[in-house]
Order: C-alpha cells, then structure tokens, then sequence
C-alpha cells in the first residue's frame, strides 16, 4: 500500500538527506591530505584542513546543521497539525534550496550571496512558524 507524501514531507526529507552527504567532500579532503587511516581514526578536534575551501564547508556542514534542527520540528508540526497550504510546501521546497545555494557560495567564499540564500532560509523558518501560530 503506498502512502501519498505531502510536500512538505518530501522536501524535508530530501533536505536532511542533502545535509546529510554534506560532509562527503570534505572527508575525502581530509583522506587525500592525512592519509586513509588517520582520517577515518577519530580525528582530534583541533585538527582542520590545510584546504581553505574544506573548512568552509565544514563550517557550512555545521550551519546547515544547526538549521535543520529548527526547521524540521516545524514540518513535522505543520504536517501533525494539518495545515499543509501551498504556502508551507514553497518554503519547505524553497528552504531546501536556500540550503544547498548557501553550502555552495560559503564553500567558495561569496560573501553576499551567501548571506542572502541564509536569509531566504530563515524567511521559510518564519513562515512555517507563523502559519503553526496562525498569523
């Protein structure tokens, strides 16, 4: 039996899957200049990459990170309370690439850009918290 996925419910789900392969590239970075064994080791936390572009996406790993976690619980909540609109499944859709156009211009350094794309993210946070609240 297959169930119908709303939206929102996609989008989620493609987003924290996409924040989830975020650390890919910089973990190859890291095997290519530490070695296999010692990447894959614990690796202490003081140690960081020689590579510039791979802490900025480490730090853009963590971002996306943090921000997930605010804006799941409030898919989850638009979804458990029943007021999916077509709203609430844009800024599901439109923070998903909100969030993958910042992991990309924080990875390479444009500055501007970068701000904006975490803004519109922020603005899809809003508007899903304010649909819950009902404003």
């Amino acid at each position: 039996m297959m169930t119908q996925v709303n939206n929102e419910i996609f989008w989620l789900t493609l987003t924290l899957l996409m924040t989830a392969l975020f650390w890919v590239p910089y973990i190859l970075n890291r095997m290519k200049e530490h070695g296999p064994w010692t990447a894959l080791y614990n690796p202490q936390p003081d140690t960081r990459p020689t590579s510039q572009w791979a802490e900025r996406m480490m730090r853009a790993h963590q971002n996306a990170v943090e921000n997930i976690v605010i804006m799941a619980p409030l898919v989850l909540s638009v979804e458990v309370l029943g007021l999916n609109s077509h709203i609430s499944a844009t800024a599901s859709g439109l923070f998903f690439f909100a969030r993958l156009l910042h992991f990309v211009l924080y990875t390479f350094r444009v500055p501007l850009l970068r701000t904006v794309a975490f803004l519109v993210g922020f603005c899809c946070q809003a508007t899903l918290a304010g649909i819950i609240l009902g404003a």
